[in-house]
């Protein structure tokens, strides 16, 4: 950066950030427009995009019913880039206008669920499953868990912007947050060295969190920026990410509200089973 930027006493919103996602951001909160969401049968809706966060939810779903629980759900596509979750129904569910956002039916009261960790505990709870009742296997997980949580902002909303989504390249950040990435891939892989899933011997929902961020990553699917970051050193990382990407439940998880990519892999909404083999984009009229 050639000049130095000077700060002004009181910060104001005068322009747009610029780069690719710069029409969803703003400095205040609440609804943009009236607009009520959908409903489906199922007793859980899910509000959502299958970008990282969103794909840990809905894996956890799809693995929920490959385990034989009753979790059916209806999935609805949020588009940010249209400003779907400035909707006063969105922003109802969750205050903080991100995806994804839960209505969970099943009891007698309609319950709101926001945050992708949120929704992961609940969903363990209410069907005790991926995640220990008691003990230090549970406290395990939920250490991963929360780690996910707060390491993923320095990976998406450090590095991935600086290094993608930005309008120009500036080296200063870009250093940085590549810095505190390889860090953390340093962090797990160390951990996976010394067993087969995050937590444990498990498979848990410290993995559902982890791998749509940090194995999509080594895996070459986030930034196209495998290469820069060296990942192929991180052997463990790459291992365990190759192991959670063939599971059956993770494929379709990530597949739903996806808009993106190649076709067969876009299920833009997810209202049946049957939806996988008969509704993605390659099997549906374009103009649908």
């Amino acid at each position: 950066m050639s000049d130095t930027y000077t700060p002004p006493d009181v910060w104001t919103w005068e322009t747009e950030s610029g780069g690719k996602f710069a029409s969803t951001n703003r400095p205040i909160a609440g609804a943009t427009h009236d607009k009520e969401l959908p409903v489906g049968k199922h007793p859980f809706q899910l509000y959502s995009l299958a970008t990282p966060n969103g794909v840990k939810v809905t894996v956890m779903f799809e693995e929920l019913l490959a385990a034989g629980h009753h979790a059916e759900y209806d999935a609805w596509r949020i588009d940010i880039g249209e400003g779907d979750q400035f909707g006063s129904g969105f922003v109802e569910i969750n205050p903080n206008s991100k995806i994804p956002a839960l209505m969970d039916r099943s009891g007698d009261t309609p319950l709101r669920v926001f945050e992708s960790g949120s929704i992961l505990m609940h969903l363990a709870e209410k069907f005790d499953a991926f995640l220990p009742q008691s003990g230090p296997e549970r406290t395990e997980t939920l250490n991963w868990l929360f780690w996910q949580m707060g390491s993923a902002p320095y990976l998406g909303g450090g590095f991935g912007h600086f290094y993608a989504y930005a309008p120009e390249k500036w080296q200063y950040p870009i250093d940085r947050f590549a810095m505190e990435t390889k860090r953390q891939l340093d962090v797990l892989d160390r951990q996976l060295a010394e067993r087969p899933y995050i937590a444990g011997n498990a498979y848990s929902i410290a993995d559902m969190a982890i791998w749509p961020w940090y194995g999509q990553l080594v895996l070459g699917r986030l930034y196209d920026a495998a290469t820069f970051l060296d990942v192929t050193s991180y052997t463990h990382v790459m291992a365990w990410a190759e192991k959670i990407d063939a599971r059956a439940a993770v494929q379709r998880g990530r597949m739903v509200n996806r808009s993106f990519g190649e076709p067969h892999m876009q299920l833009h909404e997810r209202h049946d089973a049957s939806d996988f083999d008969t509704r993605t984009q390659d099997k549906i009229a374009p103009s649908s």
